[in-house]
Order: structure tokens, then sequence, then C-alpha cells
């Protein structure tokens, strides 16, 4: 059996011949949703440079009302 163009022989077995390499990956879906997860999780814990919890101004005090 001959192996047709683009294909190599590997075991008995025919599969293509692997294609140019791209610099860059492709990620799968589970990839994606894990960074996700890590940087949700990330803000959650440590958050975004918070500075602490901040307090309301208080209440400017008055005089109470003359009857």
């Amino acid at each position: 059996m001959t192996v047709p163009p683009g294909y190599h022989r590997v075991r008995s077995h025919i599969r293509r011949n692997p294609g140019p390499r791209t610099g860059a990956r492709k990620m799968s879906g589970w990839t994606i949703a894990g960074l996700c997860a890590l940087v949700w999780l990330w803000a959650h814990f440590f958050g975004f440079g918070d500075s602490g919890t901040t307090t309301p101004p208080a209440p400017a005090v008055t005089a109470p009302a003359a009857r």
C-alpha cells in the first residue's frame, strides 16, 4: 500500500504529516477556565491593590435644635 502525499506510515498506520509550527499555541477551554479561576481567586484573597477598608466620613455634629 502506498502512502499518499502529505502522509507518512507509523507502525502500519497512516498519519498526516505535521504542519508548520506557529509561535502561539492554541489554549484549550480548560486552560482558559483555569486561568480565569486563578485570576478570580487572586482578586478574592489578595485584591488588586486595595488600600484596606475605608470608613465612611462621620456625620457632622451640630447643636441640638432650640425649642
